[in-house]
Parts: structure tokens; C-alpha cells; sequence
């Protein structure tokens, strides 16, 4: 971000500013930009509406990654998985590789229905299967690209006999009687013997490579048969020994026993040529076109602090990253109780997105269970229940973490920025957190932080990391303001890390921040080495993260419940309903929607929990109507006309009934009393 050079001149700055704009644009518009680039890298780039029928009764298998593109561990990934898909090109019609992008909105439900929390997440699907699958894990920390191409033999040879693909010859090892019978036979094509040990896969991936290939069989045989061995000159292994078409047969020299040396020799052979196979065909992407998602640079501020991005970043985190979590128990409901509970007195933020906080915070502190299904917290974040004035966007929209492509920056940088943010407010506003239990705990926010990256955050290595750093110092935080600087010295240490790493934004270089056209009181000099002014870094972070450096710019404006009802009755206008509905009417189905919604919700939780006793239950049932806000007030106390109506009813209704009842039981006394009256003598 230095200034233009001094030779030739600088732009003018709206010049600048469009042409900067210009090439944000190109490098954030089209498919082309993301992690993977489909039809130029050597593997299948799947989504949301082409995965299952890609998976379902495939004449192949297939190892699939689910990543995320925000994820610098996948990031850091990529060359490998490409070089993998490169490098096994040939075994397409026995296994594919396929990625899969959870970071995209529209495959977040997807990532979700194949159970996927962490990125990246490697899984094996079967050829021919008939229903759907959540496939099966890679087991195994070594991500190298040998050991990743060995467990895909290994679940080849997994298939059963049915099941197995077509196209994948046998893998296991013949013996060498069955070598024997082929020698001194004329053939139309040759037969290469790839003798190894039982360990070795240099014979399996041979087989694999020359399967599109035609006028060339590939078999494996053990080193156990030592006779043999010897018969066949055979001195070291792994050794190849070719028998020709016409019966004629010796063994291969090759410089080095290598599966890359084989397989180019024998592709190379005369009469030997790719087979003229049609590609296997993949569900069609839906006619979406490319360059038609460009979105523009957005101009911002360095030094200002944007609430798009936190809310972004909250959106993402209660829709996306914890969504999938189907059910919160344990560790994991109490990580997430506290992070509500902390964010809802210390988020910064607009009124509505607040209120939806607190809202939730309200509801969760209220619920007497164990466990709860993430999709009923989901219905609150939605607002399902029209609770009138909470809104939370439902769309990303960084600005201060744009990344000059799509996959750099973005979420991870605005969780860094909300918890700086909470980290500041809690120095500034102590009171805030009076009555929570955590009034008294300056390492508060730190400790919601790390057991949130430890239980949610999707880069499992980058929560490794973190957890490293939390063990090492994190005890020694005493103060508020302490708890602020630990956390922006932490920061700069991943900064310091990730230098030069892929997951790196070329126009945002990871850098010592503040920086000093930032901040040029945070830095000094001792004895000519650089360091840190810590009280002015201090002063510094609290007026960066504080309330009025939050610029609302590019901010999505709340959806006004006007416009909803308007849009319900649109929806039934287009039904062709005759009824034509009064304001009143409105109301009631307003309402009656409101009802129904909490209902779900009820069913939701008792569904996930079993029988739900009484005290429980109407615990629940209170909070769902302590959270009913009426649309009409009536005597400034919560209630709309038509509640008060039915009041008046009900009373008049009951007086009545009263007034009955003592008369007819009145009168059956006197008839009583008449009929066994006996005088006194």
C-alpha cells in the first residue's frame, strides 16, 4: 500500500480508484477466481445442485473435499490436492477427485446434510451407490499426496465384487503359476508382471495407470516364490518383466525401480495407445453463467472499523459454521450459552441485530435442556417468528475484510475483528457484564474465544494453533486491558506465521499491526531494534474498536414488517384465492403465523429431547410468549383490540354462567328442603 513511484507520475485519484475498482471486480466475478478452477484443474468441481447426482450410482468411486474457501489450511491445500488429481488423471473411470466449496452460500445446506464441521474433510463414496450417503472418512493425520493415493487403492480394493467399478482390473496379487501358463502364447496385446513385496503399491498404481489404455494387461505378483524369482532372473524389487504379443518375454531395464518409470515405459510401447472412451458424464451445472456474480471493490477506510463486516461475520457464524451442528450438548451448548450471553451485552451494533442477541441469550438461559436442536435456535436467528424490530442480515458483505479474490480474507478476518471488538468493549464498558457471572473474570472474552475456535471454528489446524498459543500465556492475562493486548500480541504472531504463506492476500500483506502510518506513536526503537509502545498500542486499539470509529456504510437496512405483509398478501393474491382480506384479518394471520412458528420450535425441542416435564414445558412455553409482541398496543399495555375483545367476552361469557348455575342450584335447595320437610311435634 506504499505510494506511486516518483518516476512518471500518479494517477489521478479517481482514475486510481476506478482502475483499482476495475481489477477487484475481475478478480471477484466468475468461478474461474475461486480455490479450484473447473475445466482448467484435473479434477471435478462439484455444488449443491450437481453433487448427488454425481455420487449417486456412479460407474466410479470417488474421494471428495469438502473445503471451505475461507479456510487458509485449505488454502494452503490446494497445490497439493491438484498435483494429486493431476497426478491419478488416468484412474478417472476406477475413482475420481472431486472439491466441493462449503465456504459458498449455495452449498452451505449441502455441507450440512453430509454432516461436515471441519475443513478440510476428506470422504470416499462407493461406484453404483443406491441412496444417499454421508460417505465414508479418510482416517489418517498424513495428508501427503503418497499416502492419500495409497488409501484410494485401498478403498478400491474395499469394493465388493458387485459393486466394484467396471473399469478397475483386479488389484490383488496372481500367482506365479498362473505367470507360468502365459509364457510361450501367443497374445494380441502384452502382459506386464510387476513383482513387489506385499507392501509395495507400486503395483496397484501401475495397474491403475495403464487402465485407459488399450493392447496392455498389468498384473502384480508377490516376492514369496523365490524359485520362481530366480527362473526369471529376477535380482531386486520392485522389477517389471514384460511377456509380448508374440510369446517372446524378458525382463524390463529401467534406471530406477519407479511406478512413474514403469508406467512411462510401458505407455510407450509400440501398439500401445490411449483407448478412444468417452468422457463420463456429470450432472449439467444449472444454467448459471460465468462473470455474472461480479461484485465491485468497495472503497473503505484502513483505519476505520466497518459493522458490515461484523455483521457478515455474524451471519456466517450463527448461519453457516454452527449451523452445522445439528444438535448442541454438553461443552458445546455451554461454549455456545456463554458466546450468546457475552455478545449480547458487548456486540456494538445496531439496534435490531441487539435486540435479535439478546433475544436469544433470553431464550437460552431460559431452556431447562440438555441438548438442543441447532435448527430451533435457527428458526430465533431467522426470526420465523416475526418478533416485531430483530434483524440480522442474511447476506456477506465485507468490506474492511474484502480479499482482492474471493477466497482470501473474509470470515476468518471479521472473527478476528468481533472478538477484538468484545476484547475492547469489555475494557470500556465493565459494567456491562454485572449479574452474567463473568463480571469478575478479565480473561472472559479470551477464554469464550478459545473454546469457540476449539468446538466450532471449521480450520481444525488453525484451532490447533490457537489452542498452542492459548496454553502458552493465556493464565497470565489478569486486567481488561491486558485481556486486549494479549489478544492483538497473539494476532500478530498468526500474522508473523502465515508471511508468504498461499493463504496470503497479495494486496493485504499478513504485517506487524498497527502499522505506523496507523498508528506512529505505537512504535519505537531501543538500541535500534524495533518495539512496541504497549500503552499507546492500548490507547490505540481502544479507540479503533470502539463504538463511534464504526462506520455503517454498505450496511443491509432492516426488512420492514409492512413490506412482509405486504408480500403475504402478493403471495396469496397469486394463489387466486377469492377471500380478499381486511387489516384485521391481516393481523390474525399474522399472529396465528407467529403461533404456529413457536409451535415448531416446541415440538422441535421436545422431539430432540424426549418427554419434556411439565415445569419444563411451561418454562418454554413462557418464554415463546414472553417473546409474542402484539402489533397493536392497546392502553400502552401489550395488548391488540382483538385480545381485549375476547377479554370482555370471556368475562361476560363467565358471569353469566355463574349467574346460572347459583340459580339453578338455588332453586333445587328450596324444592329440597320442600319436599323433606317434616314439622316437629
Amino acid at each position: 500500500m506504499a505510494a506511486g513511484g516518483a518516476g512518471g507520475g500518479c494517477p489521478p485519484a479517481p482514475l486510481l480508484l476506478l482502475l483499482l475498482g476495475l481489477v477487484a471486480a475481475a478478480g471477484l466475478g466468475g468461478e474461474a477466481a475461486r480455490l479450484y478452477r473447473p475445466g482448467e484443474d484435473p479434477l471435478t468441481v462439484l455444488e449443491a445442485g450437481t453433487v448427488r447426482r454425481a455420487l449417486l450410482n456412479s460407474s466410479a468411486a470417488w474421494v471428495l473435499q469438502f473445503y471451505s474457501s475461507s479456510c487458509g489450511h485449505c488454502i494452503g491445500f490446494a497445490p497439493t490436492w491438484r498435483a494429486l488429481a493431476g497426478d491419478v488423471k488416468d484412474w478417472e473411470p476406477a475413482i475420481r477427485i472431486g472439491v466441493l466449496d462449503c465456504g459458498e452460500e449455495e452449498n452451505y445446506e449441502t455441507c450440512k446434510e453430509y454432516g461436515i464441521l471441519y475443513y478440510p474433510t476428506f470422504r470416499y463414496f462407493k461406484a453404483f451407490t443406491k441412496q444417499f450417503t454421508t460417505g465414508e472418512n479418510y482416517k489418517g493425520s498424513d495428508r501427503e499426496l503418497q499416502t492419500v493415493r495409497q488409501m484410494m487403492i485401498d478403498f478400491l480394493q474395499n469394493h465388493s465384487q458387485e459393486s466394484r467399478p467396471p473399469a478397475c482390473p483386479p488389484l490383488d496379487p496372481i500367482p506365479s503359476s498362473e505367470i507360468a501358463s502365459l509364457f510361450d502364447k501367443n497374445s494380441h496385446h502384452y502382459t506386464a508382471i510387476v513383482v513387489e513385496s506385499s507392501n509395495s503399491y507400486v503395483g496397484r498404481e501401475v495397474i491403475l495407470d495403464l487402465i485407459q489404455y488399450e493392447n496392455i494387461m498389468v498384473k502384480r505378483v508377490l516376492n514369496s516364490d523365490k524359485a520362481f524369482l530366480e527362473k526369471l532372473g529376477i535380482t531386486s524389487i520392485p522389477s517389471c518383466y514384460l511377456i509380448y504379443p508374440n510369446g517372446s518375454h524378458g525382463l524390463i531395464n529401467i534406471l530406477k525401480p519407479l511406478r512413474s518409470f514403469f508406467s512411462s515405459y510401458l505407455k510407450s510401447l509400440p501398439g500401445v495407445r490411449r483407448k478412444h472412451v468417452s468422457q463420463l458424464p456429470l450432472p449439467k451445472k444449472q444454467s448459471k453463467q460465468e462473470g455474472t456474480e461480479i461484485k465491485a471493490w468497495k472503497e473503505f477506510d484502513k483505519a476505520k472499523l466497518y459493522m458490515a463486516d461484523l455483521e457478515s461475520g455474524l451471519h456466517y457464524l450463527l448461519r453457516v459454521e454452527l449451523a452445522t451442528h445439528k444438535t448442541l450438548e454438553g461443552a458445546e451448548l455451554k461454549t455456545f450459552k456463554d458466546f450468546v450471553t457475552v455478545i449480547a451485552k458487548l456486540f456494538p451494533g445496531r439496534q435490531p441485530v441487539v435486540k435479535l442477541l439478546e433475544t436469544l441469550q433470553e431464550w437460552l438461559v431460559s431452556l431447562p435442556l440438555d441438548k438442543i436442536p441447532y435448527d430451533a435456535i435457527l428458526d430465533l436467528v431467522n426470526n420465523k417468528m416475526r418478533i416485531s424490530g430483530i434483524f440480522l442480515t442474511n447476506h456477506i458483505q465485507w468490506v474492511g475484510c474484502q480479499g482482492s479474490r474471493p477466497e482470501l480474507r473474509g470470515y476468518t478476518c471479521s472473527l478476528w475483528k468481533l472478538f477484538h471488538t468484545l476484547t475492547v468493549q469489555a475494557a470500556v464498558r465493565p459494567k456491562a457484564l454485572i449479574n452474567t457471572g463473568f463480571e469478575d473474570n478479565p480473561q472472559v472474552v479470551l477464554q469464550i474465544m478459545r473454546r469457540y475456535i476449539q468446538h466450532f471454528f471449521g480450520c481444525k489446524a488453525c484451532a490447533q494453533h490457537f489452542e498452542e498459543m492459548a496454553k502458552e500465556s493465556m493464565d497470565s492475562v489478569k486486567t481488561l486491558d491486558k485481556a486486549v493486548l494479549w489478544l492483538w500480541e497473539k494476532h500478530n504472531v498468526v500474522n508473523d506465521r502465515l508471511a508468504g504463506d498461499p493463504s496470503e492476500d497479495p494486496k493485504f500483506l499478513k504485517v506487524q499491526w498497527p502499522t505506523p502510518d496507523l498508528c506512529p506513536e505505537c512504535h519505537d526503537e531501543i538500541k535500534g531494534l524495533h518495539s512496541w509502545n504497549e500503552a499507546q498500542v492500548l490507547q490505540f486499539l481502544k479507540h479503533h474498536y470502539h463504538n463511534e470509529n464504526i462506520l455503517y456504510k454498505y450496511t443491509e437496512g432492516q426488512v420492514n414488517s409492512n413490506e412482509i405483509e405486504l408480500r403475504d398478501v402478493r403471495e396469496r393474491k397469486d394463489k387466486n384465492l377469492p377471500q380478499k382480506t381486511s387489516g384485521n384479518e391481516d393481523k390474525i394471520l399474522n399472529q396465528q403465523n407467529m403461533l404456529d412458528s413457536k409451535s415448531k420450535v416446541l415440538d422441535k425441542l421436545i422431539a430432540n429431547n424426549g418427554p419434556v416435564k411439565d415445569r419444563s414445558k411451561n418454562a418454554i412455553e413462557s418464554v415463546i410468549h414472553k417473546e409474542t409482541k402484539p402489533s397493536v398496543s392497546f392502553l400502552g399495555i401489550g395488548f391488540s383490540n382483538i385480545d381485549m375483545s375476547l377479554c370482555v367476552v370471556l368475562y361476560v361469557a363467565s358471569s353469566l354462567f355463574l349467574m346460572i348455575m347459583y340459580f339453578f342450584f338455588r332453586m333445587r335447595s328450596k324444592r329440597w328442603k320442600v319436599r323433606y320437610y317434616r314439622p316437629t311435634v
